[in-house]
């Protein structure tokens, strides 16, 4: 009877250990299952991740080319205004000095026509009065 009674305690030990390497085998399978899919998912929301972070790195790209392109157009634009003002200056001034210049010129002639005319005057002063007195 005790035999008997040690067979059954090592037919349901040897059942028991069989059943819990099922149950580990089973459970290791339904681990590794769980693992790939959790691997699968980290996967595709690592991969979602890394398109968010590219699309947000092409927007800033995006936004800092043409904030780039508005400060050149800016700089453009105040360098056009600055060298249009500079150069109305030098033409204002260019023309102040050839106005003086032609003020200077016109009273160098008129010097000149005056000095002619005094000539005259006095060639003709004395030519009449050496009609006078050849009269």
């Amino acid at each position: 009877h005790e035999r008997e009674h040690d067979r059954e305690i090592s037919e349901l030990i040897t059942k028991h250990e069989e059943e819990m390497e099922e149950l580990r085998a089973e459970l290791n399978k339904e681990q590794q299952q769980l693992l790939d899919e959790l691997r699968q998912q980290m996967t595709a929301t690592h991969k979602a991740e890394i398109e968010q972070a590219q699309l947000q790195l092409q927007t800033l790209h995006s936004l800092e080319l043409e904030a780039l392109r508005l400060s050149l157009n800016n700089m453009h634009t105040s360098q056009l205004e600055l060298t249009q003002s500079n150069l109305r200056k030098e033409k204002e001034t260019a023309l102040v000095e050839l106005r003086e210049m032609l003020n200077d010129k016109r009273a160098q002639e008129v010097a000149i026509l005056q000095s002619r005319y005094q000539l005259e005057q006095d060639k003709i002063k004395k030519q009449c009065l050496k009609e006078k007195e050849d009269l």
